[in-house]
């Protein structure tokens, strides 16, 4: 594990974190283009974080904080290097982050079928709120 580096992306990384994510996320969202990750690196510079091992894209995690609330999207680990405390590390450096920031509770959007990603956030201390209903409207964009 002394060789994963977690580093906040720069706009250089774009195209490659979104190349990672069709490899290594489970389903994709609307804001997953250069334009939307774009934005979400002018608002808040610190906010996606990517684990690199050996200089190569590990895994990757949002971890946004609004003034109010800590909230995770886009854990994704390629699959080479799954199993091996990447999704860990990342969940860790994101809550140093929320914490550093005076955040007090990560919020995290988990697709309900991926298995796979609710052993990772089990494990790091995570786990499923039954009693809340996430509800979903994409919003239009003025272009």
């Amino acid at each position: 594990m002394n060789d994963l580096v977690i580093r906040a992306a720069t706009p250089a990384d774009l195209d490659a974190v979104l190349a990672f994510w069709k490899e290594a996320a489970e389903g994709t969202s609307i804001s997953d283009d250069r334009d939307g990750v774009a934005r979400l690196l002018d608002r808040d510079p610190e906010s996606l974080l990517l684990a690199e091992r050996e200089g190569q894209l590990a895994g990757t995690v949002i971890a946004g904080f609004d003034g109010w609330r800590c909230h995770l999207y886009r854990l994704a680990v390629h699959p080479g290097h799954r199993r091996q405390g990447v999704a860990t590390a990342l969940l860790r450096a994101a809550e140093e982050r929320f914490t550093a920031l005076g955040g007090r509770r990560g919020d995290a959007m988990v697709l309900e079928d991926n298995e796979l990603a609710h052993h990772a956030w089990r494990a790091a201390g995570y786990a499923p709120q039954p009693e809340w209903s996430r509800w979903v409207k994409p919003l239009a964009t003025s272009r």
